[in-house]
Protein backbone atom coordinates (compact mmCIF):
# COMPACT_ATOMS: atom_id res chain seq x y z
CA UNK A 1 0.00 0.00 0.00
CA UNK A 2 1.02 3.60 -0.51
CA UNK A 3 -0.20 5.66 2.43
CA UNK A 4 -0.87 9.39 2.75
CA UNK A 5 -2.20 11.24 5.75
CA UNK A 6 -1.91 14.72 7.20
CA UNK A 7 -3.09 16.97 10.00
CA UNK A 8 -3.55 20.73 9.80
CA UNK A 9 -1.48 22.72 12.31
CA UNK A 10 -4.15 24.65 14.20
CA UNK A 11 -3.41 24.27 17.88
CA UNK A 12 -1.38 21.58 19.62
CA UNK A 13 -1.92 17.93 18.68
CA UNK A 14 -3.75 16.10 21.44
CA UNK A 15 -4.13 12.56 22.73
CA UNK A 16 -7.20 12.10 20.53
CA UNK A 17 -5.07 12.82 17.45
CA UNK A 18 -2.56 10.24 18.64
CA UNK A 19 -5.03 7.48 19.53
CA UNK A 20 -7.25 8.09 16.51
CA UNK A 21 -4.62 8.67 13.82
CA UNK A 22 -0.91 8.85 14.59
CA UNK A 23 -0.81 5.55 16.50
CA UNK A 24 -2.09 3.86 13.35
CA UNK A 25 0.46 5.69 11.19
CA UNK A 26 3.29 4.17 13.22
CA UNK A 27 2.08 0.66 12.42
CA UNK A 28 1.40 1.39 8.75
CA UNK A 29 4.87 2.81 8.07
CA UNK A 30 6.48 -0.50 9.00
CA UNK A 31 5.35 -2.42 5.90
CA UNK A 32 4.13 0.26 3.48
CA UNK A 33 5.31 3.33 1.60
CA UNK A 34 4.05 6.27 3.62
CA UNK A 35 3.96 10.05 3.41
CA UNK A 36 2.84 12.00 6.47
CA UNK A 37 2.21 15.71 6.05
CA UNK A 38 1.69 18.82 8.09
CA UNK A 39 -0.89 20.47 5.82
CA UNK A 40 -0.20 24.10 6.66
CA UNK A 41 -1.99 25.59 3.61
CA UNK A 42 -5.23 24.12 4.97
CA UNK A 43 -4.67 26.06 8.19
CA UNK A 44 -5.02 29.44 6.45
CA UNK A 45 -8.54 28.72 5.16
CA UNK A 46 -9.84 29.70 8.61
CA UNK A 47 -8.76 32.62 10.86
CA UNK A 48 -5.13 32.37 11.92
CA UNK A 49 -2.31 34.43 13.42
CA UNK A 50 1.12 34.41 11.78
CA UNK A 51 3.10 33.68 14.94
CA UNK A 52 0.71 30.98 16.13
CA UNK A 53 0.70 29.24 12.74
CA UNK A 54 4.48 29.16 12.68
CA UNK A 55 4.63 27.73 16.22
CA UNK A 56 1.83 25.24 15.58
CA UNK A 57 3.56 23.98 12.44
CA UNK A 58 6.82 23.35 14.26
CA UNK A 59 4.96 21.77 17.16
CA UNK A 60 3.16 19.38 14.82
CA UNK A 61 6.46 18.25 13.30
CA UNK A 62 7.93 17.67 16.76
CA UNK A 63 4.81 15.75 17.82
CA UNK A 64 4.95 13.51 14.73
CA UNK A 65 8.57 12.61 15.38
CA UNK A 66 8.25 12.14 19.13
CA UNK A 67 5.18 9.94 18.63
CA UNK A 68 7.11 7.60 16.36
CA UNK A 69 6.94 8.78 12.75
CA UNK A 70 10.26 7.45 11.47
CA UNK A 71 11.86 9.55 8.68
CA UNK A 72 13.92 6.50 7.66
CA UNK A 73 10.75 4.52 6.95
CA UNK A 74 8.38 7.24 5.75
CA UNK A 75 8.54 10.74 4.30
CA UNK A 76 7.63 13.60 6.62
CA UNK A 77 6.68 16.67 4.61
CA UNK A 78 5.49 20.23 5.01
CA UNK A 79 2.75 20.81 2.45
CA UNK A 80 3.77 24.38 1.64
CA UNK A 81 7.28 23.29 0.64
CA UNK A 82 5.96 21.26 -2.30
CA UNK A 83 4.28 23.59 -4.84
CA UNK A 84 2.84 20.68 -6.82
CA UNK A 85 0.08 20.49 -4.19
CA UNK A 86 -1.24 23.88 -5.27
CA UNK A 87 -0.77 23.23 -8.98
CA UNK A 88 -2.83 20.06 -8.89
CA UNK A 89 -5.39 21.69 -6.58
CA UNK A 90 -5.90 24.48 -9.16
CA UNK A 91 -6.43 21.93 -11.89
CA UNK A 92 -9.01 20.10 -9.76
CA UNK A 93 -10.70 23.39 -8.82
CA UNK A 94 -10.97 24.19 -12.51
CA UNK A 95 -12.35 20.81 -13.58
CA UNK A 96 -14.80 20.11 -10.73
CA UNK A 97 -18.36 21.50 -10.57
CA UNK A 98 -18.80 24.37 -8.12
CA UNK A 99 -21.87 22.70 -6.63
CA UNK A 100 -19.72 19.83 -5.34
CA UNK A 101 -17.78 22.26 -3.17
CA UNK A 102 -20.84 24.15 -2.01
CA UNK A 103 -22.44 20.96 -0.69
CA UNK A 104 -19.53 20.03 1.60
CA UNK A 105 -20.84 20.11 5.21
CA UNK A 106 -17.55 21.46 6.56
CA UNK A 107 -17.82 24.52 4.31
CA UNK A 108 -21.25 25.30 5.69
CA UNK A 109 -20.06 24.81 9.27
CA UNK A 110 -17.02 27.05 8.83
CA UNK A 111 -18.99 29.85 7.16
CA UNK A 112 -21.48 29.81 10.01
CA UNK A 113 -18.79 29.88 12.69
CA UNK A 114 -16.65 32.50 10.89
CA UNK A 115 -19.00 34.52 8.63
CA UNK A 116 -16.38 37.29 8.32
CA UNK A 117 -13.81 34.85 6.92
CA UNK A 118 -15.44 33.24 3.90
CA UNK A 119 -12.80 32.83 1.21
CA UNK A 120 -12.33 31.09 -2.11
CA UNK A 121 -9.72 28.95 -0.39
CA UNK A 122 -12.26 27.74 2.16
CA UNK A 123 -14.74 26.86 -0.58
CA UNK A 124 -12.20 25.02 -2.71
CA UNK A 125 -10.23 23.32 0.06
CA UNK A 126 -11.55 19.86 -1.02
CA UNK A 127 -9.64 20.38 -4.29
CA UNK A 128 -6.44 20.87 -2.29
CA UNK A 129 -7.29 17.92 -0.08
CA UNK A 130 -7.78 15.72 -3.17
CA UNK A 131 -4.48 16.99 -4.57
CA UNK A 132 -2.68 16.17 -1.31
CA UNK A 133 -3.83 12.57 -1.58
CA UNK A 134 -3.69 11.93 -5.33
CA UNK A 135 -0.35 13.64 -5.94
CA UNK A 136 1.59 10.66 -4.60
CA UNK A 137 -0.09 7.70 -6.25
CA UNK A 138 -1.76 7.02 -2.92
CA UNK A 139 -3.74 3.80 -2.61
CA UNK A 140 -4.93 4.02 1.01
CA UNK A 141 -5.69 6.80 3.51
CA UNK A 142 -6.07 6.11 7.26
CA UNK A 143 -9.08 8.09 8.53
CA UNK A 144 -11.80 8.19 11.12
CA UNK A 145 -15.30 7.14 10.14
CA UNK A 146 -16.45 10.77 10.19
CA UNK A 147 -13.98 11.54 7.39
CA UNK A 148 -15.34 9.00 4.91
CA UNK A 149 -17.23 11.72 2.97
CA UNK A 150 -13.87 13.42 2.27
CA UNK A 151 -12.52 10.26 0.64
CA UNK A 152 -15.74 9.87 -1.32
CA UNK A 153 -15.40 13.42 -2.66
CA UNK A 154 -11.75 12.83 -3.56
CA UNK A 155 -12.74 9.73 -5.51
CA UNK A 156 -15.53 11.66 -7.24
CA UNK A 157 -13.06 14.37 -8.28
CA UNK A 158 -10.56 11.83 -9.62
CA UNK A 159 -13.30 9.79 -11.34
CA UNK A 160 -14.59 12.88 -13.14
CA UNK A 161 -11.04 13.74 -14.20
CA UNK A 162 -10.46 10.21 -15.50
CA UNK A 163 -13.73 10.21 -17.44
CA UNK A 164 -12.94 13.58 -19.01
CA UNK A 165 -9.21 13.32 -19.73
CA UNK A 166 -8.35 9.63 -19.59
CA UNK A 167 -7.35 7.15 -16.92
CA UNK A 168 -4.95 9.02 -14.63
CA UNK A 169 -5.80 8.30 -11.00
CA UNK A 170 -6.71 5.14 -9.11
CA UNK A 171 -9.46 4.82 -6.53
CA UNK A 172 -8.49 5.65 -2.97
CA UNK A 173 -9.41 3.16 -0.26
CA UNK A 174 -9.93 4.26 3.34
CA UNK A 175 -8.32 2.49 6.28
CA UNK A 176 -10.66 3.13 9.18
CA UNK A 177 -8.94 4.12 12.40
CA UNK A 178 -8.76 1.35 14.96
CA UNK A 179 -8.25 3.68 17.91
CA UNK A 180 -11.05 5.05 20.04
CA UNK A 181 -12.74 8.35 19.25
CA UNK A 182 -11.80 10.57 22.15
CA UNK A 183 -14.22 13.27 23.26
CA UNK A 184 -13.82 16.69 24.86
CA UNK A 185 -13.08 16.73 28.58
CA UNK A 186 -15.55 19.59 28.99
CA UNK A 187 -18.26 18.43 26.59
CA UNK A 188 -18.20 14.67 25.97
CA UNK A 189 -20.72 15.02 23.15
CA UNK A 190 -18.06 16.74 21.01
CA UNK A 191 -14.66 15.62 19.73
CA UNK A 192 -11.59 16.56 21.75
CA UNK A 193 -10.29 20.00 20.81
CA UNK A 194 -6.72 21.17 20.27
CA UNK A 195 -7.27 24.22 22.46
CA UNK A 196 -8.13 25.00 26.09
CA UNK A 197 -8.95 22.53 28.87
CA UNK A 198 -11.15 20.49 26.52
CA UNK A 199 -8.18 18.46 25.32
CA UNK A 200 -4.87 17.10 26.56
CA UNK A 201 -2.00 18.09 24.28
CA UNK A 202 0.65 15.46 23.68
CA UNK A 203 3.18 18.06 24.81
CA UNK A 204 1.39 19.03 28.03
CA UNK A 205 3.50 18.88 31.19
CA UNK A 206 2.49 16.40 33.92
CA UNK A 207 0.91 19.00 36.21
CA UNK A 208 -1.12 20.40 33.31
CA UNK A 209 -2.44 16.92 32.52
CA UNK A 210 -3.35 16.34 36.16
CA UNK A 211 -5.18 19.66 36.31
CA UNK A 212 -7.14 18.99 33.11
CA UNK A 213 -8.23 15.54 34.25
CA UNK A 214 -9.20 16.92 37.65
CA UNK A 215 -11.38 19.56 35.95
CA UNK A 216 -12.91 17.10 33.46
CA UNK A 217 -16.71 17.02 33.68
CA UNK A 218 -18.42 13.93 35.08
CA UNK A 219 -21.98 12.63 35.05
CA UNK A 220 -24.56 12.65 37.82
CA UNK A 221 -24.16 9.87 40.33
CA UNK A 222 -20.88 8.29 41.34
CA UNK A 223 -20.88 4.93 39.56
CA UNK A 224 -17.89 4.38 37.29
CA UNK A 225 -19.66 2.60 34.47
CA UNK A 226 -19.41 2.70 30.67
CA UNK A 227 -22.91 3.41 29.37
CA UNK A 228 -24.60 5.65 26.79
CA UNK A 229 -26.33 7.74 29.43
CA UNK A 230 -23.01 8.55 31.12
CA UNK A 231 -20.95 10.03 28.25
CA UNK A 232 -18.47 11.89 30.44
CA UNK A 233 -17.31 8.97 32.58
CA UNK A 234 -17.49 6.69 29.53
CA UNK A 235 -15.04 8.98 27.76
CA UNK A 236 -12.68 8.89 30.74
CA UNK A 237 -12.97 5.11 30.91
CA UNK A 238 -12.01 4.94 27.25
CA UNK A 239 -8.91 7.02 27.97
CA UNK A 240 -8.04 4.82 30.93
CA UNK A 241 -8.42 1.70 28.78
CA UNK A 242 -6.38 3.06 25.87
CA UNK A 243 -3.44 4.17 28.00
CA UNK A 244 -3.44 1.30 30.50
CA UNK A 245 -4.28 -1.39 27.91
CA UNK A 246 -6.85 -2.80 30.32
CA UNK A 247 -10.36 -3.77 29.29
CA UNK A 248 -13.07 -1.35 30.32
CA UNK A 249 -14.93 -4.11 32.20
CA UNK A 250 -11.77 -4.77 34.19
CA UNK A 251 -11.46 -1.09 35.08
CA UNK A 252 -15.12 -0.87 36.08
CA UNK A 253 -14.64 -3.80 38.45
CA UNK A 254 -11.48 -2.28 39.92
CA UNK A 255 -13.31 0.95 40.81
CA UNK A 256 -16.53 -0.54 42.13
CA UNK A 257 -17.49 1.42 45.23
CA UNK A 258 -14.85 4.08 44.60
CA UNK A 259 -15.52 7.68 43.65
CA UNK A 260 -14.73 9.90 40.68
CA UNK A 261 -11.92 11.72 42.52
CA UNK A 262 -9.83 8.59 43.04
CA UNK A 263 -10.54 7.35 39.51
CA UNK A 264 -9.53 10.68 37.94
CA UNK A 265 -6.38 10.90 40.06
CA UNK A 266 -5.29 7.44 38.89
CA UNK A 267 -6.21 8.21 35.27
CA UNK A 268 -4.08 11.34 35.30
CA UNK A 269 -1.03 9.39 36.51
CA UNK A 270 -1.57 6.70 33.88
CA UNK A 271 -1.59 9.31 31.09
CA UNK A 272 1.40 11.17 32.57
CA UNK A 273 3.38 7.94 32.72
CA UNK A 274 2.32 6.83 29.23
CA UNK A 275 3.53 10.13 27.72
CA UNK A 276 6.86 10.18 29.58
CA UNK A 277 8.92 8.81 26.66
CA UNK A 278 7.09 11.11 24.25
CA UNK A 279 7.96 14.20 26.32
CA UNK A 280 11.63 13.21 26.56
CA UNK A 281 11.95 12.52 22.82
CA UNK A 282 10.13 15.74 21.95
CA UNK A 283 12.57 17.82 24.01
CA UNK A 284 15.49 16.16 22.23
CA UNK A 285 14.03 16.97 18.81
CA UNK A 286 13.17 20.53 19.89
CA UNK A 287 16.82 21.14 20.80
CA UNK A 288 18.06 20.01 17.38
CA UNK A 289 16.53 22.33 14.79
CA UNK A 290 19.17 21.46 12.17
CA UNK A 291 18.08 17.82 12.35
CA UNK A 292 14.43 18.84 11.91
CA UNK A 293 15.30 20.88 8.81
CA UNK A 294 17.27 17.94 7.40
CA UNK A 295 14.31 15.60 7.94
CA UNK A 296 11.99 17.99 6.08
CA UNK A 297 14.52 18.40 3.28
CA UNK A 298 14.85 14.63 2.90
CA UNK A 299 11.08 14.14 3.05
CA UNK A 300 10.55 16.81 0.42
CA UNK A 301 13.05 15.17 -1.93
CA UNK A 302 11.41 11.75 -1.54
CA UNK A 303 7.87 13.05 -2.01
CA UNK A 304 8.54 15.61 -4.74
CA UNK A 305 9.99 13.02 -7.09
CA UNK A 306 6.59 11.29 -7.20
CA UNK A 307 4.68 14.59 -7.15
CA UNK A 308 6.46 15.82 -10.28
CA UNK A 309 5.73 12.57 -12.12
CA UNK A 310 2.04 12.80 -11.26
CA UNK A 311 1.76 16.46 -12.23
CA UNK A 312 3.55 15.84 -15.54
CA UNK A 313 1.06 13.06 -16.32
CA UNK A 314 -1.87 15.32 -15.40
CA UNK A 315 -0.64 18.20 -17.55
CA UNK A 316 -0.18 15.89 -20.51
CA UNK A 317 -3.72 14.58 -19.96
CA UNK A 318 -5.30 18.06 -20.09
CA UNK A 319 -3.01 19.41 -22.83
CA UNK A 320 -0.82 21.84 -20.88
CA UNK A 321 2.37 20.67 -22.57
CA UNK A 322 4.03 21.42 -25.88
Amino acid sequence: MRIFSGIRPSGKLHIGNYLGAIKQWIKLQEKNEAIFAVVDYHAITTPFAKKELKNDTLNAILDYLAAGVNPEKSALILQSQIPEHLELAWIFASTTPLSWFERVPTYKEKTESNPEYISLGLLSYPALMAADILLYGTTHVPIGEDQLPHIELTNNISRRFNNTFGDTFQKIKPILAQGARIKSLQNPLKKMSKTGDAGIALSDEPDTIRDKIKKAVTDSGAEIKYTDDKPAISNLLTLYSEFSEKKITEIEKEYTGKGYAEFKKDLAEIIVDALKDFREKRKEFANNKDYILQILKSGKEKAQEQARKTLKKVKEAIGITI
